[in-house]
């Protein structure tokens, strides 16, 4: 019997930030992001996907490497498929997420429960961002979150002691992630190391540039470092410079769900521990995300708690803790 024929849609969103997201790298007030719509029998499946201008891309060329597979979609190509007609990223992300969340609708059966999870899923501590400032603002910021399980606070080299000082005095209880990205050379880990460890530091994300990070290979690092940058799929694990002890693992960067299952189940035989994140995005990105958020030592999922307003229906977060979306919102949980 011949598959039903399936229509492809994609479109720009642009959505406002509450306020200004700053990192080592820049500032953000929006979420640009890509989305994407298969439909089939009735069914329509969503995805969402963030073009980032650090892997060199944009809306543009991800709406165009969509658009470029537009036959093979609409054809009936499957995730496994897609890995070899997409490259990693944003655009493949959107896809494959779209695919997983029509499959499951078609067969009346959600993702979370094919992939063995328990619903409905349990919330999770994710880490609150306190984004790059001065110090005094840093410490404000990491005020309101006091009460928080988790933060990560983005830093340069500026002055990292003092803005991760200002952090922790105002914050004393959380467990801390520290995120330079990519703005530390190996005098700041090595120097800082004693700091971060009196103010119980649980985790040093991406101190080096991806590509200039092979100072790490052999490094005993007193905090656990963790690859963002540096890693996006499983096939990028053998070149990993052996100081890092775990993955951060985004399926913008994996190129979609299936991807991401992929790097994690790597990362695990080797070892490393993992983190889910994400970009700066809307709920529709994060509800694939879950999938991994239940097997990860740290989770960093909240980028649409920085959205002006989120999709209807998305996460919420109570008392520190990330909810999954309603039943139904994505992966046909309901």
């Amino acid at each position: 019997m011949a598959t039903p024929p399936r229509t492809l849609s994609a479109r720009h969103e642009s959505l406002p930030l509450a306020r200004p997201f700053r990192i080592s790298r820049g500032v953000k007030t929006a979420a640009d992001v890509v989305t994407v719509a298969i439909a089939q029998d009735g069914a329509v499946g969503r995805g969402e996907g963030v073009p980032y201008p650090r892997y060199g891309e944009s809306v543009a060329s991800a709406l165009a490497a969509i658009e470029a597979q537009r036959s093979a979609i609409e054809a009936g190509v499957g995730q496994e498929e897609l890995l070899d007609l997409m490259p990693a990223g944003a655009a493949r992300n959107a896809v494959d997420c779209a695919l997983w969340d029509l499959e499951a609708q078609l067969a009346g059966k959600s993702v979370f429960a094919a992939l063995g999870l328990a619903e409905p899923l349990a919330p999770i501590p994710t880490a609150l961002t306190v984004g790059l400032d001065t110090p005094d603002a840093m410490g404000a910021a990491a005020r309101d979150l006091a009460d928080a399980v988790l933060i990560k606070v983005k830093v340069d080299a500026s002055d990292p002691a003092a803005q991760l000082r200002a952090v922790r005095e105002a914050a004393p209880h959380p467990r801390l992630i520290v995120d330079p990205n990519e703005s530390w050379s190996m005098r700041e880990v090595e120097g800082l190391q004693d700091l971060m460890v009196d103010l119980r530091v649980d985790l040093l994300e991406q101190p080096l540039p991806a590509g200039e990070d092979r100072g790490l290979d052999g490094f005993g690092s007193r905090i656990p470092i963790a690859a963002d940058e540096s890693i996006h799929t499983a096939a990028d694990l053998d070149s990993l410079p052996t100081g890092y002890a775990v993955a951060n693992v985004k399926l913008d960067k994996s190129g979609g769900l299936t991807a991401a299952l992929e790097l994690a189940h790597g990362a695990r035989e080797r070892g490393l521990g993992l983190m889910t994140g994400c970009m700066v995005s809307s709920s529709l990105s994060i509800a694939p995300a879950l999938a991994l958020a239940a097997d990860s030592a740290f989770v960093d999922l909240d980028g649409p708690l920085w959205l002006a307003e989120d999709r209807p229906d998305g996460v919420s977060l109570a008392d520190g803790m990330l909810r999954a979306p309603r039943a139904g919102f994505w992966g046909a949980s309901g």
